[in-house]
């Protein structure tokens, strides 16, 4: 049985990180061509509209999707029950962005932004229809049906944006990205998952339990999804559009490393560790060695590059985008601890303590209000800075609760996590030693990538980094899974 759960564990983290590589890796490269076609504030314009388009995203979700995967008798009632709701409050929630559109581009001072947001609304409709089958695919820990979904949509929709902003179509060329992305995966899902059909079938007692757990995961996820993007929007709001599209940019580089990879280790361990919540001793094993590999990949990645971060940002964006390389370095702080925070949300979603999850949230919530009056009455590295510090806050608040559930203390985990972080914190310091040697841009980075990978490797071979063989091991699996493709 461990056996086979390691099996599939492994599995699901190839196909979930060859999907997210694959498809954040094309959408990366699209973005790089993009951002030296079109202008920061083009990109600040639709950094406003997709505040909109997450949060409505989210509360389109409703956390039904984590009640499905959680529920271990799913049937065909539930199902169609959450796609009923799915697609009835999608389409409300777009009537709401078309109506209160002028009100959106009086707030941030731009006209263009009710029809750009009213077009741009309706990825909010086409992401309802395909919740239900994306459910499915990860439940069943079908990450390999996920990746060639995205990419057909990322690399079609790339191709899309790019030539109308060859052709001069400005900030319509990553609307039509975004919305002809949305539209081709919507379409495969439907496609490729077959499992189960739409009838028009609603049950009363199906949607009240779900919602039950479901209720408080979505007011979590809402929480969690506003604060995400509240930077955006004070920045949005107090600065000017293109010092938001700077920011959008620097986060943009930050995702591809952190949110991304906190996205893969979430979908993974969600499913398998939900099926075995009724066995203390292997969930908390499990959980630790996840906490474990996780934060070492994350540290490095963060770490290494944010001490690049100016040879980055000029090597592949240019430099226009330079003040993107000074918000880079802050939010790479911040980023290296989002994995964490989701491992631990999704441990208290596992054992059914949504409701200590949702208080958890609002206290958090609480704390990262202070970083925003910084960018509000201060300026924005102030308020990037203050948003480090109130996210390890959380994180400790998250980890004490979610280590109580499984007898895996603060204290424990911290010395777990301890080692990886001084071995990323040093080859940090490496990779920002080598950025002052008087080397043209092009030389530097790659030599600060390969010295940053000696380094590590060669400390977690020196002090025998048990998180680093379970990498090697992983990595090896994940070669195999994917060479044979199973």
């Amino acid at each position: 049985m461990a056996d086979s759960l390691k099996n599939k564990t492994v599995k699901g983290v190839a196909w979930s990180l060859t999907d997210n590589l694959a498809n954040q890796g094309i959408t990366f490269l699209v973005g790089l061509v993009l951002a030296r076609l079109l202008t920061p504030t083009e990109y600040g314009v639709i950094g406003i509209i997709m505040i909109f388009i997450a949060v409505f995203n989210s509360i389109v979700d409703s956390g039904f999707s984590s009640a499905l995967i959680r529920k271990t008798n799913t049937t065909h009632t539930d199902y169609n029950t959450v796609f009923l709701f799915n697609i009835v409050l999608s389409i409300l929630l777009y009537v709401v962005i078309y109506i209160g559109a002028p009100a959106i581009a009086h707030f941030f001072n731009n006209d263009s932004l009710i029809i750009l947001t009213r077009v741009m609304g309706i990825v909010v409709i086409i992401n309802g229809l395909g919740l239900i089958q994306k459910t499915i695919l990860t439940k069943n820990i079908d990450f390999k049906t996920q990746t060639k979904i995205s990419c057909i949509s990322s690399i079609t929709s790339g191709i899309v944006g790019i030539v109308m902003a060859v052709k001069d179509f400005g900030v319509w060329s990553l609307v039509a990205q975004q919305i002809s992305r949305q539209i081709l995966f919507t379409i495969f899902l439907w496609i490729y998952s077959r499992e189960w059909f739409p009838r028009f079938e609603f049950s009363i007692q199906s949607f009240k339990q779900l919602f039950s757990f479901g209720s408080k995961v979505l007011v979590v996820g809402l929480i969690h999804t506003i604060w995400e993007e509240i930077y955006q929007f004070v920045i949005g709001k107090c600065y000017s559009p293109a010092t938001l599209g700077q920011f959008t940019r620097a986060n943009q580089f930050r995702t591809i490393f952190s949110r991304n990879f906190a996205s893969v280790i979430q979908r993974v361990s969600y499913p398998v560790l939900s099926s075995i919540e009724n066995d203390p001793e292997r969930l908390r094993d499990g959980f630790r060695r996840i906490v474990k590999v996780t934060t070492l990949i994350a540290f490095t990645c963060m770490l290494g590059l944010g001490a690049a971060s100016y040879q980055v940002i000029l090597v592949l964006i240019g430099e226009k985008w330079l003040i993107a390389a000074s918000f880079l370095q802050i939010i790479c702080f911040s980023g290296m601890l989002n994995p964490q925070q989701m491992l631990n949300n999704n441990l208290l979603q596992v054992q059914g303590k949504s409701g200590l999850l949702l208080r958890l949230e609002i206290v958090k919530r609480i704390f990262a209000a202070i970083p925003v009056l910084f960018g509000i009455f201060i300026n924005i590295e102030w308020m990037l800075w203050g948003s480090v510090f109130t996210n390890l806050l959380c994180l400790c608040l998250s980890g004490f609760y979610a280590g109580k559930a499984i007898h895996y203390s603060l204290s424990d985990q911290f010395k777990d996590v301890l080692p990886a972080f001084l071995i990323a914190l040093f080859m940090g310091g490496v990779v920002w030693a080598i950025s002052f040697i008087s080397w043209t841009n092009y030389l530097l980075l790659p030599v600060q990538i390969i010295s940053g990978g000696i380094v590590v490797i060669s400390l977690c071979e020196l002090f025998k980094l048990e998180e680093y063989y379970e990498i090697k091991h992983i990595a090896l699996s994940l070669k195999e899974k994917i060479s044979y493709g199973k």
